[in-house]
């Protein structure tokens, strides 16, 4: 696995988010990073502009920095033909066989332990962990504090909450989301929304 060390980088997606990944790819070699937002009020992120709109990118890496998996998905599917690199904070502890996708990011203080495959466009965020033999599916967002026991399958699009955590050998569906501190004890076969401990589908 490669950590991308290129000159330029375009992000599209000005907000706390982008902001985070802009940081990350300072830590990856990246010497000049611009912005694409939609919203034209948004002049800069934090030290970086703003140059255009999302379907305006100039030369460069793409990196999609927006926490809509629907999205994330549409806007990596535009820019198929550019490098889209896997950022990942040098605190980040990562095992060397683990099978990382394009365009996903991998945040400050996680832990991806050995056999662990992650999807493509997957944000991994702060101090978060998922353990051995888990698959994360494409576009699937791991939030801050959330932890994943090992052999998890985690469908595509999924979001588990921040501080959220899913038991050993359980599989979650696509299209789910997972509510803040919920814990998960079996495995979740039908896309909704879960919350509680144990997790029970939100009325």
């Amino acid at each position: 696995m490669e950590v991308a060390r290129h000159y330029r980088l375009i992000i599209i997606g000005a907000s706390g988010h982008g902001k985070v990944v802009a940081d990350i790819a300072k830590f990856s070699g990246y010497k000049e990073i611009v912005f694409l937002d939609d919203n034209e009020s948004v002049k800069e992120c934090s030290e970086w502009l703003v140059v255009g709109k999302s379907n305006e990118a100039p030369e460069g890496d793409i990196f999609i920095a927006i926490g809509s998996a629907a999205t994330r998905k549409k806007l990596m599917e535009l820019y198929a033909n550019r490098n889209q690199p896997v950022l990942i904070h040098p605190s980040a502890i990562i095992a060397t066989d683990v099978k990382i996708g394009a365009g996903t990011v991998i945040m400050a203080g996680a832990v991806v332990n050995p056999g662990a495959r992650i999807g493509r466009g997957v944000i991994v965020n702060t101090s978060s962990s998922i353990d051995h033999d888990c698959q994360i599916g494409d576009y699937c967002h791991v939030s801050v504090g959330a932890h994943l026991c090992g052999t998890v399958k985690v469908g595509t699009m999924t979001w588990i909450g921040a501080g959220a955590t899913v038991s050993n050998n359980v599989d979650i569906c696509e299209n789910s989301t997972i509510g803040a501190g919920t814990v998960v004890i079996k495995s979740i076969n039908e896309p909704g929304t879960y919350v509680g401990v144990p997790a029970r589908m939100k009325d």
